[in-house]
């Protein structure tokens, strides 16, 4: 199915640095007086957009997106919290429908770091960000119109090794 994504919509990185309040994985008891999640959150969307985060220990800040009804496109902005490089700890979103991630992710093996670990021109992706790199972020804006079937869809990072912990659930309500 052409949902209407392909690479040109893919990523706009930026460098960056890591936000203020940010901590390494494994520090505990930190209050910053800022509010923050933890993964197994779902994302804030405000309009038909969100920001989730990666870092260093190979999470995401959320379990879940729920993307409003009303929203025909929707962007997804990632932020890679972490300090690690894109060689060694390099973060990205794929968004496939639940039975064709682990797939996907295989296949993005194959497919390389020259195309982001994403099988390219596959109808199973319906949307992928660039790979970033520490302190930088992307973005990917897509059309909503595949998942407004109900089905059951996913986002993940396809760096290797990285999709069994980096993934979550997203569909439209």
């Amino acid at each position: 199915m052409d949902t209407g994504t392909d690479a040109a919509t893919a990523g706009t990185t930026t460098p960056g640095t890591t936000p203020a309040g940010t901590t390494d994985a494994g520090a505990t008891g930190a209050a910053s007086g800022a509010a923050t999640t933890t993964a197994g959150d779902a994302a804030e969307v405000t309009g038909c957009e969100t920001t989730i985060e990666g870092n260093d220990a190979m999470q995401f800040n959320v379990n879940s997106i729920t993307i409003p009804a009303s929203c025909n496109e929707f962007t997804i902005n990632l932020e890679h919290t972490g300090q690690l490089p894109e060689a060694a700890m390099g973060h990205n979103v794929v968004i496939t429908s639940e039975s064709d991630m682990q797939a996907v992710a295989a296949d993005g093996l194959s497919a390389g770091a020259d195309n982001e670990y994403v099988p390219q021109d596959d109808d199973r992706v319906l949307a992928f960000t660039d790979i970033i790199g520490g302190g930088e972020s992307t973005s990917v804006t897509f059309s909503t119109s595949a998942m407004q079937d109900g089905g059951n869809y996913m986002f993940f990072c396809s760096f290797p090794g990285h999709s069994a912990l980096m993934k979550g659930t997203i569909s439209v309500g």
